[in-house]
């Protein structure tokens, strides 16, 4: 590792300890040639997944877009925000280990949709309409009619 101060390569580790809630490693280190101290962090390399968006246009997903586009959802839901970061550290968690790293700006809808669906009803409505492009009130009734079907079977699979 380079010294920032003096660019010599040769250091010593002082203190090594997790970081990012383990997925990193947090190094203090001193260079052996001009005492300097510095931070280094070492981090699993992910090769980046890549949205194929509605147009066909591709972009690198976005961890900080998708969370802002639910942070949206959820304004004044009640959800906590550190749920919808769980939620979408769950989601690129299951990107990567696909085997392809591609995916449609659709599959990554449906799976927030999914998860939505268990934690907020309202965020669930709020997100499909702006995910699926809602162009009316009958785009609205049918969602919340299907919402109530699946609501409804499911109350009865735990009835029996």
């Amino acid at each position: 590792m380079q010294c920032p101060s003096c660019q010599n390569t040769d250091s010593r580790v002082l203190e090594s300890r997790a970081a990012d809630g383990g997925r990193s490693v947090r190094r203090r280190r001193e260079c052996l040639n001009c005492d300097f101290r510095f931070t280094t962090y070492e981090r699993v390399e992910t090769v980046p997944i890549t949205v194929v968006k509605r147009n066909g246009n591709r972009e690198i997903f976005s961890r900080s877009k998708l969370l802002h586009g639910l942070n949206r959802a959820c304004e004044k839901t009640g959800l906590d925000t550190s749920r919808l970061e769980s939620l979408v550290e769950e989601l690129e968690l299951k990107l990567q280990q696909r085997s392809g790293k591609e995916v449609s700006s659709a599959e990554i809808g449906e799976f927030v949709l999914r998860d939505l669906k268990q934690i907020s009803e309202v965020a669930y409505i709020r997100f499909a309409s702006v995910y699926r492009q809602f162009r009316g009130i009958d785009d609205f009734v049918s969602t919340l009619e299907t919402l109530n079907a699946d609501q409804e079977q499911n109350h009865l699979a735990t009835v029996r």
